[in-house]
């Protein structure tokens, strides 16, 4: 009888262990399919990844335009694969073979970009100093797969200067360790007067209008690809 009770206790022991395992491991897996297009069909009356990239393309335009963008940010990169079936990288006149860059394969109406080319990175705020706005240090930041955050309600006057700026729609992750592995990153909504500052180390994402939906980009933040990829730059 106690040989059997000592088996079941070990029995338990390794089901815990798996389940705590499983619990870890599942959502990276999960994470890992959506990024690479593996997850779900892909529907065609959807569109392209190039339809969408002229969406982004007439967005810049806009807002240069309006005096809100420098019109160099017009002059992106342009990734394609080409007859060879290698991936090359045009930056004006110059063309440079990329094919060792790309990690994974991505269904056909796909296509590879930089990051700088499709978001604003660390965009400024512009308010009055007695607007009400929301102040977040990296504590206030959950870890995990979520987007969870917690805020204190200042004037902008007190924060617009010496700390990160970020608006509602903005995507946001953390870019020191632990807290860049340990997947602190939200995307903020809810500020007061939609605006807000915070730490210094964070690093934040504007997309163009409603081009690319922020919850993609936060799982693609927090997927495996990402973080183990730029944890080997550190």
């Amino acid at each position: 009888m106690e040989h059997l009770k000592k088996r079941l206790n070990q029995l338990l022991e390794k089901k815990i262990e798996l389940d705590n395992y499983l619990a870890k491991q599942l959502p990276k897996s999960i994470l890992q399919e959506a990024i690479q297009g593996k997850l779900v069909p892909q529907i065609a009356e959807e569109g392209t990844a190039q339809e969408l990239l002229e969406q982004i393309k007439v967005e810049k335009q806009k807002l240069v335009k309006e005096g809100k963008l420098k019109k160099s940010s017009l002059n992106g990169s342009v990734i394609f694969r080409g007859g060879d079936s290698r991936y090359y990288e045009k930056i004006g006149k110059k063309c440079v073979d990329i094919t060792e860059e790309i990690p994974f394969s991505i269904p056909a109406n796909w296509t590879w970009v930089r990051i700088r080319d499709v978001f604003r990175l660390n965009p400024k705020n512009e308010a009055d100093d007695d607007s009400m706005a929301a102040f977040i240090p990296m504590e206030k930041i959950s870890a995990g797969y979520k987007s969870d955050f917690v805020f204190d309600t200042v004037k902008w006057g007190s924060i617009k200067k010496g700390f990160t700026h970020f608006a509602n729609g903005d995507v946001a992750f953390a870019k020191i360790t632990p807290c860049f592995q340990n997947r602190k990153s939200a995307i903020f909504h809810g500020l007061p007067n939609g605006i807000g500052a915070g730490t210094t180390e964070l690093k934040v994402l504007r997309p163009y209008g409603n081009t690319i939906g922020r919850w993609y980009l936060l799982y693609f933040l927090e997927s495996p690809y990402f973080i183990d990829e730029a944890t080997l730059g550190v």
